[in-house]
């Protein structure tokens, strides 16, 4: 049984169709990068999954639970603005990721020195044991963003969300990044879905990728129809289709 199943998936905003038959099964540690036009569902996705949304039709189920009705603590998400407390030290952010997992509780005495001491843990992992007693204010864009991915871990997701993580990062930074994010992966095992608009990302980091596109189109009303999965390519195959697509004889051209 897939451990992400997404099955006959609809959302509508205001009788406007965004995204409408997706259906996708995920194994459990696959890593899956989502790639498209703007504003074809790509977010809108990441969200359902999230369960931020419920869809206006269709189920999304992890491990076989029924579908949530609100974000938990098996899903962690990080953003491409750097999700962070400014007025939290490096060390403290850490923390804090945990503390979700106890619905923002507080830790005192020995809880809150092994706390601390896990976070230690964590900086280390994402390379700021340096700076772990300074302020997300006095990091560089790529130190930030490895901060909101330790602060989503610390949470221990079992699915990771991943909403351009790295668009503002400059190139070398981004490459860093990239190292960072599949040493996690492999550590972890975690199941981990990807937004970009760099298809060259993509392929270099996800097992399969997932294009979003409108397959009908109106040109009297361009919203009269919602965005699919269209291609599911396996990006450890040379970009072969995935499963069912694999007899498509469809190319898709990367600009």
């Amino acid at each position: 049984m897939s451990f992400v199943t997404v099955r006959d998936v609809f959302q509508t905003y205001d009788r406007r169709p965004i995204i409408e038959r997706v259906n996708v099964s995920v194994e459990e540690g696959e890593f899956i990068s989502i790639v498209g036009a703007s504003g074809c569902g790509k977010s809108t996705f990441l969200r359902l999954l999230l369960a931020q949304e419920r869809p206006t039709r269709g189920t999304i189920s992890i491990n076989g639970a029924p579908p949530a009705t609100e974000p938990g603590l098996d899903r962690g998400v990080v953003f491409q603005k750097y999700s962070v407390f400014p007025h939290l030290t490096v060390r403290e952010n850490i923390v804090a990721g945990e503390s979700f997992r106890t619905g923002w509780g507080r830790f005192f005495g020995a809880n809150r020195a092994a706390a601390l001491a896990r976070a230690d843990e964590v900086t280390v992992r994402c390379g700021l044991d340096h700076v772990a007693d300074q302020y997300p204010a006095t990091l560089s864009g790529g130190m930030q963003q490895r901060l909101a991915i330790g602060q989503a871990l610390a949470a221990r997701p079992r699915v990771l969300l991943l909403d351009e993580p790295f668009g503002a990062l400059d190139p070398g930074t981004r490459l860093s990044m990239h190292d960072f994010l599949t040493e996690l992966r492999t550590e972890t095992g975690m199941t981990v879905f990807m937004v970009t608009h760099d298809l060259d990302e993509a392929f270099k980091l996800g097992d399969r990728v997932l294009v979003f596109d409108k397959p009908r189109w109106d040109p009297h009303d361009p919203n009269a129809y919602g965005a699919t999965i269209t291609y599911d390519f396996d990006a450890r195959d040379g970009g072969i289709p995935f499963q069912q697509l694999k007899d498509d004889t469809h190319v898709f051209q990367a600009h």
